[in-house]
């Protein structure tokens, strides 16, 4: 768990502009249109090089373009099971590695120079926080560098406290805060007595409220503050406290499909079936219409959704069907998802006392990502049958 929370505390927040290009392209961003993200923040950039902010704002979009290009955000976003930590590196090519750091660096150089002519800037120190997040973010998901990654996440949360001293009045720099907290409340003994962690104790609870606070209160942060508590409720096993906030982003992004997936897992965890595969046929609604942003969504990944939900609520003959489907035609799909519907097949095949069958899709699983959860746990079950734990 505890790299995965490294991601989110590393994950940059967003820095007020009333600059309409930046808000416009925060709204691709958002929607997953990360093309046009970048464009806008490049325009932005070309007007006003001299904004920290903006070199921010656009090398945060050409990381999370990786990201969705290479299918790793649709696994951490909608699967939250982990698997991305034993993914290989992500395949940036050398010269994005360069755009990327280097728009990294550039901002924090034009921080610096402010803060070198007045120590107790805040908008210098927030910017400059934002970039040590960034940076945290790219070694965590691009470069896998723990140790670096939670180093940079750490002098972020130290620019930030310094920004809440100036100005105890704002809320959004706590986002920062509450999400150092939270994870470094997560972790084992031995990773809190590195150096560059000494003196920051951690506190989940405390962490989840200084994240609630910017998610009711924060006025440029408040977005960055719903999503990190959807993932946070998750994985503390509060899926009722996610469903409101998922409503009010996919009111406020309704082309980000994966709000939705979302959304049907929060349903399924809850034990509404009912609801959860509403969400999901809504889905495959919006996408036969072709609403905006909906036709990027492969019909293999409403596929496996259902079926996912169907598996766990005993229908396992429509989930064979459903999973079928995906494996038989999954070019379009991350290979976590791909190798986690072999492991459902399997599973049910088991419950259903079709060994031979089960066994050759835990071999399937794990032949297409050897490196993920799902291969795995399928590893388990070819010396044992899967059974399911009762309740």
């Amino acid at each position: 768990m505890k790299c995965l929370l490294l991601a989110a505390v590393c994950a940059p927040t967003l820095l007020a502009a009333p600059d309409p290009l930046i808000a416009k392209a925060y709204d691709h961003f958002y929607n997953l249109e990360f093309e046009e993200a970048i464009a806008g923040f490049a325009q932005a950039l070309r007007d006003h090089p001299e904004q920290p902010d903006y070199h921010n704002h656009l090398a945060e979009a050409l990381v999370f373009r990786e990201m969705y290009r290479d299918g790793a955000l649709e696994s951490e976003l909608v699967s939250g099971n982990n698997s991305f930590l034993r993914r290989p590196k992500l395949n940036v090519t050398p010269e994005i590695r360069k755009q990327i750091l280097g728009e990294i660096a550039k901002g924090m150089e034009l921080a610096q120079a402010r803060l070198r002519v007045n120590p107790k800037d805040p908008g210098a120190l927030y910017a400059f926080g934002i970039s040590y997040g960034l940076r945290s973010n790219y070694y965590f998901l691009v470069e896998k560098s723990w140790r670096r990654s939670l180093e940079d996440a750490t002098a972020a949360r130290k620019a930030h406290n310094k920004v809440s001293e100036l100005e105890p009045e704002n809320v959004d720099a706590r986002l920062v805060q509450g999400l150092h907290d939270y994870v470094i409340g997560s972790l084992p003994l031995t990773w809190r007595m590195l150096g560059f962690v000494v003196g920051f104790h951690g506190d989940k609870a405390k962490g989840i409220r200084n994240i609630q606070d910017v998610a009711a209160r924060g006025a440029i942060n408040r977005v960055d503050a719903e999503i990190f508590l959807c993932a946070l409720y998750r994985r503390e096993r509060q899926p009722r406290q996610a469903l409101p906030l998922l409503a009010d982003l996919i009111r406020r992004f309704p082309r980000n499909y994966l709000l939705r997936l979302e959304q049907a897992e929060m349903y399924g965890a809850l034990g509404d079936k009912h609801n959860a595969l509403g969400v999901v046929e809504e889905i495959a609604a919006l996408k036969k219409k072709g609403a905006p942003g909906y036709e990027r969504v492969p019909w293999e990944k409403i596929w496996y959704e259902a079926g996912n939900i169907r598996f766990w609520y005993n229908d396992f003959d429509r989930a064979i069907e459903d999973m079928e489907k995906v494996t038989a035609s999954s070019r379009e799909l991350d290979l976590n998802t791909e190798a986690l519907a072999w492991l459902r097949l399997g599973q049910i095949y088991d419950l259903t006392n079709r060994r031979s069958q089960a066994m050759e899709a835990y071999k399937r699983a794990i032949a297409q990502a050897p490196q993920t959860d799902a291969a795995r746990e399928s590893r388990r079950y070819l010396s044992s049958p899967y059974r399911r734990e009762k309740t």
